[in-house]
């Protein structure tokens, strides 16, 4: 029976888990609340980063301090820590756009960081398991979560009551849903935004205002 223990802390503990894929490609199968967990678990933080353990950046950031990076860094899932954060889109370099956002991720195959800032100098944003883009439904993983920095960093992973992760409009970007509510809406011109508690995260509103004027948007990628 002493075996059998084993086996079974192994199935609910995640003891043993295979190795990641080369690159953290948004190609994957669905998984469920129990196994969104269980990889959520591998990324949590025991501790600080040291500088010399935070990710490569390709570029300065203009809204995340390194003690941003380190809070997130840490609490990405498992197969994208240790990739170099690639900026795909900023509005400072790029405009304010959602359509050239769309545009700068069509060609990326792997999960996406999104960075908000407001005009209240509030940082906030979400990890998406699959980079944004115009759909029909709405699409992603239980890897999906909400953040916000006020100033110290709240995580909001997925709770199973919905799948709705991401749904992306020519107009809009939305992420959570449930009851008429969004967890994070933002405009085609990235200028206004709204976030409310929806059932998908069960957050917290993100920034201090439901309808938040938007200073600036980062969007990263790892690969």
């Amino acid at each position: 029976r002493w075996y059998l223990n084993i086996l079974f802390e192994i199935q609910i503990f995640g003891l043993h888990t295979p190795p990641p894929p080369p690159h953290p490609s948004t190609s994957q199968s669905i998984i469920t609340i129990d196994e969104a967990k269980r990889r959520q678990s591998f990324g949590s933080c025991d501790g600080d980063l040291s500088v010399d353990a935070l990710p490569m950046l390709s570029d300065t950031s203009d809204l995340l301090q390194d003690t941003h990076i380190e809070k997130l860094a840490c609490r990405l899932p498992a197969r994208v820590q240790g990739y170099p954060w690639r900026l795909a889109y900023s509005t400072v370099k790029h405009g304010t756009s959602l359509k050239t956002l769309y545009r700068s991720l069509a060609d990326v195959d792997s999960p996406v960081l999104l960075v908000i800032k407001d005009m209240d100098s509030q940082v906030f944003g979400a990890f998406s398991t699959h980079p944004f883009r115009v759909s029909e439904h709405c699409y992603g993983t239980g890897e999906t979560f909400l953040y916000s920095f006020c100033p110290e960093i709240k995580v909001y992973r997925w709770t199973g009551e919905n799948s709705y992760f991401v749904k992306g409009n020519t107009d809009s970007l939305q992420m959570g849903g449930g009851g008429g509510q969004l967890g994070l809406w933002l405009d085609a011109e990235l200028y206004r935004g709204t976030t409310t508690k929806c059932a998908t995260f069960n957050n917290q509103p993100l920034s201090s205002q439901q309808d938040f004027s938007v200073h600036s948007v980062e969007v990263w990628t790892f690969e």
